[in-house]
């Protein structure tokens, strides 16, 4: 009897955490581990690879087609409102969470630095003010269609599918043959998203492995407290809030949700990247979670950019914690600068180099907090970058989701 495709990637899943662990209870130095990782390492960058070049003509054909059968059932600017709402909406209940967890359990006080010298004289935090952030975010949406496909700048593609499914549906008959290569265009990657997915189970079980068997297990120990906080404040909006608000506007049960998402928070959850997920979570919006694909092909790839729940937590948490290793308390007025410069900083700036250092140094500055003190944070961000991504992605499909429930609603 063949298994399904999701029993398939949970036992991989359960096999690569074992294998993980093998190695490295072995050490990495021990015979035979170095050639295991060496293989886990090949296998998964192909798995994400694989992904990864699918993802821009999907994201784009997603956008064009999902924006010309909203327009031409007049019912994109519900789609706008509620999609917009919801993020925001789901973003800021993250922050918030994060902000309330960090004035309760003050991560950090007390901790030892000697251990975190070294990475501190490693670290080159660039220095950008919020005005240049700002300036460098909206640079990045606006660029050469052609460049932006050619360096996978998903933003930008972003921005250029949705004017050119506007175009197209203003432009009517005229376009029809274009259009109907976007939706030609979109089933032919759908199709190919399904022969990649064949490899989920091998590319998932060796990034798993990789991940656990490199963890510095001593360095993760030291920053208990901090690793702890993250992780239940994580996984608190992730397996109580999200379901809890896609349960109050749609009334689906949580387990029916996580049976259908469960190949794409799995994947998210191994490859840390919610771009590289990006297939696999419209594949399960579609497919087992019914979503509609002009409401899938919307949400999902501008949420992939644009929400980002896990992020805005974590940058959140980090702020608190950064405040109390320097002994500074944050008034409730820093604090809420901290909420809207979080919001803002996780919606990401693409057009930035090292986006995801730049966007944190721009958190803790807007407090007056040190920017070399992300230092501290990187030799943990592997394995607390595995579970926020994992939220980002769920977010995404309860985002399409609700937004379907709202414009059925409404319209």
């Amino acid at each position: 009897m063949r298994l399904s495709l999701n029993i398939q990637i949970f036992v991989g899943s359960i096999a690569g955490l074992a294998l993980g662990l093998l190695f490295a209870r072995m050490g990495i130095e021990a015979g035979g581990v170095k050639q295991g990782l060496y293989l886990c390492g090949l296998i998964g960058t192909l798995f994400i690879d694989l992904l990864k070049m699918v993802l821009v003509p999907l994201v784009f054909t997603s956008i064009v087609v999902g924006v010309a059968n909203l327009r031409q059932h007049s019912q994109l600017h519900r789609v706008w409102l509620s999609t917009l709402g919801f993020f925001i909406l789901s973003m800021g209940l993250a922050i918030l969470l994060a902000l309330l967890a960090g004035n309760w359990f003050h991560p950090g006080q007390g901790l030892n630095l000697d251990l975190f010298q070294g990475a501190n004289q490693n670290i080159a935090a660039k220095q950008m003010s919020f005005a240049e952030f700002i300036a460098g975010f909206l640079h990045g949406l606006f660029v050469n269609p052609f460049a932006a496909l050619a360096q996978g700048n998903v933003l930008a593609i972003v921005m250029f599918a949705l004017l050119l499914g506007i175009a197209l549906v203003v432009g009517g008959e005229r376009y029809r043959n274009v259009l109907r290569l976007m939706q030609e265009g979109l089933e032919l990657m759908l199709s190919m998203v399904g022969w990649i997915m064949r490899l989920a189970p091998f590319g998932i079980l060796a990034l798993l492995a990789q991940l656990l068997a490199t963890q510095n297990m001593a360095v993760l120990a030291s920053l208990a407290q901090f690793v702890a906080v993250v992780l239940g404040t994580t996984l608190l909006h992730g397996f109580v809030i999200l379901p809890l608000l896609l349960f109050l506007v749609t009334r689906m049960s949580p387990s029916r949700f996580f049976r259908g998402a469960r190949e794409a928070l799995i994947t998210a959850f191994a490859t840390s990247s919610s771009s590289a997920t990006l297939p696999v979570t419209l594949r399960c919006a579609e497919q087992h979670l019914h979503v509609k694909p002009s409401i899938a092909g919307f949400v999902i790839p501008l949420g992939s950019v644009a929400n980002m729940d896990g992020t805005a937590l974590y940058e959140a948490a980090a702020a608190m914690f950064v405040a109390n290793l320097v002994g500074i308390e944050l008034d409730l007025a820093q604090q809420m600068i901290v909420f809207f410069t979080t919001m803002l900083a996780a919606i990401g700036a693409p057009g930035i180099p090292s986006a995801g250092m730049v966007t944190m140094v721009m958190v803790l500055q807007s407090v007056g907090l040190p920017a070399e003190a992300i230092a501290i944070l990187l030799p943990i961000d592997r394995l607390l970058d595995t579970f926020r991504t994992m939220v980002n992605v769920e977010g995404d499909m309860v985002g399409s989701l609700v937004v379907q429930r709202l414009v059925k609603t409404s319209g």
